[in-house]
């Protein structure tokens, strides 16, 4: 990784690590959200393990992209990526650097989150952790990229949010979470096939329900790499385009 991106990305750890009380909801808000949604469900465990895989692909996604878009966003309000661009910095380092920074504390909340439902919420699963834990991974980026190139749209982070029910919600009613893609009418599965989520839920849940490795998954992760990489293309040739707001 070019030497330019990795400065960028320990710029960003360093910030974060000195605003504790953000380190600490990146740390307690996965597991209070986790259970919750645990409580919510009967004693039985059956459903539960069922959703579960669903829910660690579309709660990854979804911290994902609100951590980035916000944090990129107020880098860009900050003036902090208008002097990046204007600077000797490539933007494909600069994309590379804010890619590693926020994945270091996406990643923290996903092994959070995956760790806590497996072993504190008692979620039965059949395939090996690690193999959970990378397809995760594939997701993670996706979301962070997603998240970075949206919040080019954004002038403030009230407008970001008001983001997350124009990219998110649909992916969550349209994924699979709440009921089979299958039995949706035949223009819902057709939009279905064109968002990542779809492809998160159902690799995870052939993983984590099944026992299927990583190979046998190879299409849904196939898809999440190529969406990620075409993010990655698009936002790096947008930035000099948004970061003078």
């Amino acid at each position: 990784m070019p030497s330019h991106a990795l400065a960028i990305a320990s710029r960003i750890v360093r910030q974060v690590v000195r605003d504790r009380r953000t380190l600490a909801l990146i740390m307690v808000v996965p597991i209070v959200v986790m259970t919750i949604i645990w409580l919510s469900f009967p004693s039985d465990k059956t459903m539960l393990n069922y959703v579960a895989p669903a829910l660690l692909a579309t709660l990854a996604l979804f911290f994902g992209f609100l951590l980035t878009g916000i944090s990129f966003l107020r880098e860009r309000s900050q003036g902090t990526l208008e002097r990046l661009m204007a600077s000797p910095v490539s933007r494909l380092d600069i994309v590379l650097g804010y890619l590693l920074g926020f994945f270091i504390f996406a990643l923290t909340q996903t092994l959070i989150i995956v760790l806590f439902t497996i072993y504190a919420l008692n979620i039965d699963y059949r395939s090996e952790l690690w193999q959970i834990f990378v397809f995760q991974i594939i997701v993670l980026v996706s979301a962070i990229n997603l998240g970075i190139l949206i919040s080019a749209f954004a002038r403030n982070e009230f407008q970001m949010v008001q983001f997350i029910p124009l990219i998110i919600l649909p992916q969550v009613f349209l994924c699979g979470l709440l009921w089979p893609v299958d039995q949706m009418s035949s223009p819902l599965q057709w939009i279905a096939k064109f968002l990542p989520l779809t492809y998160a839920v159902d690799g995870l849940r052939e993983i984590m329900l099944k026992g299927k490795g990583l190979l046998d998954v190879g299409f849904d992760l196939g898809i999440l790499a190529a969406f990620a990489v075409g993010i990655s293309i698009i936002t790096a040739l947008s930035l000099r385009r948004s970061s003078g707001g």
